[in-house]
């Protein structure tokens, strides 16, 4: 997969794409129908295949001061993207230039004039240009007079094929409820896997050594805050060019023991010893165990943890393998 900042002076061979258009937060099993149908019909029609979405995410540009709600950085958005098959990623950056496009000239000046795009896949729910007027009608209509096809998907629930046992409708607004809920199997179940959250080691307070759990920490930026509380946790990192794949438990919260100041991930990788200080790590938040709390002394924070250490393995025993990546390194391109 091929990634372009751009949507001028393309390549010949980055244009005529049938793509699908859309935020793509969490890149959830709804989000994956709008891209999967776009890659089944570039197959058809001997075409490339393209989904184009935005950074930074068009709400933090419209209301800077939200709380973080994010589900997917762009790492992980693009990793998921390539395996499900798109041949090209565009990823436009969401400015003042960008949100006062109106509808009329995103479709004629990015779509048709810079993409040249053969067919368009949006939800049912898509809206776009300035002042979200434009709608999937719109898109629709005026595509229709350059000769594009427009295909409008419906949502996916109860009564479409591949709802979920409970009939939730996939949505990222689903996916943010359930974490924050502290259920990350619901979460995955609406995903598709399990969430992720993913970053660099930065050095802590290395309480977490002095105690006899080693953590690797990771602070949380503009990631959507799941419930604060202890999680079993698979972790994947690179180690000499290949990824190397752990089990471990982590706290996420602010360490009320030592009175935190700001949320972080603690993460306790079992079977390992290594050093990962700047290394980036996949974290993927599989059992909730139990809610963050203060202890009254180290040596009762010491038992909880190898309390909570043993739950985590227990817990991830009992789980069935995550569906991989096809690889889990980067699509070229990112920085």
């Amino acid at each position: 997969m091929r990634l372009f900042r751009h949507y001028t002076n393309l390549p010949a061979d980055a244009r005529g794409s049938i793509v699908a258009i859309g935020n793509f937060d969490g890149v959830h099993r709804g989000h994956q129908a709008v891209i999967g149908e776009a890659v089944r019909r570039a197959k058809v029609a001997g075409a490339p295949s393209g989904v184009l979405t935005f950074e930074p995410h068009p709400r933090r540009f419209f209301r800077p001061d939200t709380p973080p709600f994010l589900l997917t950085r762009l790492r992980t958005k693009a990793r998921v993207i390539r395996d499900l098959g798109a041949d090209l990623l565009f990823v436009f950056r969401f400015n003042a230039a960008m949100a006062n496009l109106s509808a009329e000239d995103f479709i004629d000046n990015v779509l048709v004039r810079g993409l040249g795009v053969r067919q368009v896949v949006i939800g049912y729910d898509f809206v776009f240009g300035k002042g979200r007027r434009g709608n999937p009608e719109l898109l629709r209509d005026r595509l229709a007079a350059h000769a594009i096809e427009t295909t409008i998907m419906p949502p996916v629930g109860a009564a479409e094929p591949g709802a979920d046992s409970e009939g939730d409708i996939y949505s990222s607004t689903g996916v943010r409820d359930a974490l924050r809920a502290g259920d990350p199997a619901a979460a995955a179940r609406l995903l598709g896997r399990p969430f992720e959250i993913e970053g660099h080691v930065r050095r802590g307070d290395m309480r977490g050594r002095q105690l006899g759990f080693p953590t690797a920490n990771i602070w949380l930026g503009d990631y959507l805050r799941p419930a604060f509380g202890v999680y079993a946790v698979r972790v994947r990192f690179e180690d000499m060019g290949a990824i190397v794949e752990r089990k471990g438990v982590a706290n996420l919260g602010m360490r009320p023991t030592f009175g935190g100041a700001e949320p972080r991930l603690e993460v306790h990788l079992f079977d390992h010893d290594g050093d990962l200080y700047g290394r980036r790590l996949c974290v993927e938040l599989i059992a909730f165990l139990r809610p963050e709390r203060k202890f009254d002394s180290l040596d009762a924070l010491k038992q909880q943890i190898a309390a909570d250490a043993a739950a985590a393995r227990s817990a991830l025993s009992a789980r069935t393998p995550r569906a991989r990546f096809t690889s889990d390194s980067d699509p070229p391109g990112l920085p």
